[in-house]
């Protein structure tokens, strides 16, 4: 028997190396990419509540419709090494899988759809456009701009137990106890106080595909 039944899989730096808010943020100059770089670290290691960042930051930066699909694209281009063939290996052997990120939902969906997930197996938050594409805000009830966010959304998905969360945040490691375990994702990001707080520290999807089936 398989060592999880389900994998919540976060995707900033973890299923793509990409991080798209801060990705975004440079394409409005180094004062507003500064400004979001240091509020998204002092949120990811856990300094500062997520949910009192996440509509400043895209205040900030207003992200247009077009750029969010370019960021689309980006995701795709960082995608990790083996994510598609361990991920795609993974179900073959009956496990569960889900993307849940506090990331902009069109942006991920693209990639979710490529690597074999419905649109009901990713979770991220929608942003709002108006009629000529520019930013007219986010989904603020949405879990997933809060702290704990993960362990809620997980908690509702009643998947098959035991459950393992995998990121490199500290909302990752929140998604427990609604997780059974959680796996520190290290391959494109180190989080010192994310890895000691995590019951697995992994650095490639390798690792997890042996972590999960072992």
């Amino acid at each position: 028997m398989p060592a999880f039944a389900s994998v919540v899989l976060d995707v900033d730096s973890t299923v793509s190396g990409a991080e798209g808010i801060e990705w975004l943020a440079g394409k409005r100059g180094p004062d507003v990419a500064h400004q979001v770089a240091r509020l998204t670290r002092q949120a990811t290691d856990g300094e500062i509540a997520l949910e009192s960042v996440y509509a400043r930051r895209l205040k900030l930066i207003e992200p247009s419709e077009a750029e969010v699909v370019e960021l689309g694209r980006f995701y795709e281009r960082r995608l990790a090494p083996r994510a598609a063939e361990v991920i795609g290996e993974l179900r073959e052997n009956g496990i569960r899988i889900v993307l849940v990120s506090g990331g902009i939902r069109q942006a991920i969906l693209p990639l979710g759809l490529r690597l074999g997930f419905t649109p009901a197996e990713v979770f991220a938050v929608r942003l709002a456009f108006d009629e000529e594409g520019r930013y007219a805000g986010f989904d603020d009830v949405s879990p997933l701009t809060t702290s704990s966010g993960k362990a809620v959304v997980v908690q509702r998905l009643y998947l098959p137990r035991p459950v393992l969360a995998v990121g490199d945040g500290i909302t990752d490691l929140a998604a427990r106890p609604a997780a059974d375990a959680f796996a520190a994702f290290t391959g494109f990001t180190y989080r010192p106080t994310v890895v000691r707080g995590a019951d697995h520290e992994i650095t490639s999807f390798d690792q997890l595909l042996k972590l999960v089936l072992a």
